[in-house]
């Protein structure tokens, strides 16, 4: 059973009825991993600023909500990779701070256990968006090394064969922003970090906050109905650099996103997404253009953290080396076994 439940809420937030939770919504999703490829800065290669790649980035965002139900064991390893259950004072399970992780899921699994909860029954959302940026940043070294392999090799097959790993290299590189992108996206929707995912549920309520099912009235065809691209470009924030582990980049994006959730119930309690209420659109783009910001910085920082990677089977090679042309990368990518 997935932890949100289903929601059968007719005319909530002034759309209609919708069925189980997925983060943003297709149209969230796309838009986020479009936006930003077409905000990437002219450092990073030219095949990943053309057009085509947002696009595809766009749609390949969508895939994690989009391989739901391909099995018990697939399903039930992967849904909880969506979320976090961040309590009011912003720490999981009551133990765990969402800006202090661990530096491992295998330690938060342990430090969850010892409160007496799983990362399954918690959520690991933070350690998707870690895993799938440190691929990333692998996927760039193997690029780079790809591109001046081919650029300074003499060997016509070696060339050949370089080039030829460089486009696989580059097809995988927009599968796995992707992936990067859905789970960064799922990061920037309040109710993916809170205890209080889907209605206020069985907690304090002084404040008298919605108890309906608001999740997926709110991710989806809202979003798809009053969010466009123009506005989400818009409204993006400049790149920053925390000049931090990518750890706590995280810890301190969660945290980011924890403390929009008491606003967006303010927000539904006071009606402001119903149709043309200007407040609840701006709350709602804001927080789609977080998450393409986020996305947008956590790419160019991994392009940067390539440059000091090791590729290949062993002996490996620093992406330094191949560049200045100490090391050749044939040998080593394609392998002497």
């Amino acid at each position: 059973m997935k932890r949100w439940g289903v929601c059968a809420v007719a005319g909530l937030l002034g759309v209609g009825a919708a069925g189980a939770a997925f983060g943003w919504g297709s149209s969230g999703h796309r838009m986020i991993g479009e936006a930003a490829i077409d905000g990437l800065p002219p450092e990073l290669p030219a095949f990943l600023r053309e057009r085509a790649s947002a696009i595809a980035v766009g749609e390949l965002s969508r895939e994690p909500d989009r391989s739901r139900g391909a099995g018990r064991t697939h399903d039930a390893d992967r849904d909880p990779g969506h979320y976090v259950d961040g309590d009011d004072a912003g720490k999981i399970g009551g133990a765990v701070p969402l800006d202090a992780l661990p530096p491992t899921r295998e330690d938060y699994e342990t430090a969850l256990r010892a409160a007496g909860s799983t990362s399954w029954k918690m959520g690991y959302l933070p350690y998707s968006i870690i895993a799938d940026w440190q691929q990333l940043a692998k996927d760039f070294a193997y690029w780079r090394v790809e591109d001046a392999g081919a650029r300074l090799t003499r060997d016509a097959a070696h060339k050949a064969w370089l080039e030829a790993d460089r486009a696989r290299r580059q097809a995988q590189i927009l599968v796995d922003i992707g992936a990067l992108s859905h789970f960064v996206g799922d990061g920037s929707m309040p109710l993916h970090v809170s205890i209080h995912y889907n209605g206020w549920g069985d907690f304090p309520n002084p404040a008298g906050y919605t108890q309906e099912k608001v999740h997926v009235p709110w991710e989806g065809l809202y979003v798809r109905q009053v969010v466009t691209p123009q506005a989400l470009r818009a409204a993006m924030p400049p790149f920053h650099d925390c000049q931090c582990p990518i750890e706590q980049r995280i810890g301190a994006y969660m945290m980011s996103d924890s403390r929009t959730v008491v606003p967006f119930y303010e927000l539904e309690k006071a009606g402001a997404f119903k149709p043309g209420v200007a407040r609840g659109v701006a709350f709602t783009t804001e927080r789609v253009a977080a998450g393409a910001a986020e996305l947008r910085d956590e790419i160019v920082l991994a392009w940067r953290a390539s440059a000091t990677e090791k590729v290949g089977y062993q002996p490996e090679i620093t992406v330094s080396d191949v560049e200045s042309g100490k090391a050749d990368a044939y040998a080593s990518l394609y392998g002497d076994d």
